[in-house]
């Protein structure tokens, strides 16, 4: 095995085990963000790994950046205490669903070899920035310009709510 192969496998462990540790620790929601970050982080190793850096920048810089700094202003603007969650389920339920998971995980296992298909060559600029570029502002303009009237007008909802609140 490549020293490539093994990077591999081995941010790919750390994927999962942070993303369990993140569905797994719903008593604390900072610690659960903090797994999603190393989940994220792991993600982009593993673009940079297959070659595709511009899916690996931008999954640092929107999803690990932007959307986790906002998830953990709103964990700490409404600073959740743990007395505030439901009592914990039965050990029955979590047998059930522990049960159910591992099921669709054989079920999956055994559909897996005579589903995948055949693996076809991707052009050689496919993924560039350049190719990404000008699908963006060829095919998809009016999607593009109508998310940035969206992202202008959470912007100025944002001003207006942090004026009111000062006079």
């Amino acid at each position: 095995m490549s020293f490539a192969a093994f990077l591999f496998y081995a941010f790919a462990v750390v994927c999962v085990v942070s993303a369990l540790g993140m569905v797994l620790s719903t008593r604390n929601t900072v610690a659960g963000a903090m797994y999603l970050v190393v989940t994220m982080i792991a993600l982009a190793v593993l673009y940079v790994l297959l070659g595709a850096y511009l899916v690996a920048v931008l999954q640092i810089m929107v999803y690990a950046g932007a959307i986790l700094v906002l998830f953990l202003f709103v964990v700490m603007l409404l600073n959740l205490r743990s007395d505030e969650f439901a009592a914990p389920r039965s050990r029955l339920l979590k047998l059930f669903g522990a049960l159910l998971g591992v099921w669709v995980l054989v079920t999956f296992l055994a559909m897996l070899p005579g589903g995948l298909p055949k693996v076809v060559e991707i052009p050689a600029d496919f993924g560039s920035y350049r190719q990404v570029g000008l699908t963006l502002y060829r095919s998809y303009v009016v999607a593009f310009e109508v998310s940035s009237f969206l992202l202008l007008a959470a912007i100025v909802g944002a001003v207006v709510l942090a004026k009111r609140r000062l006079t």
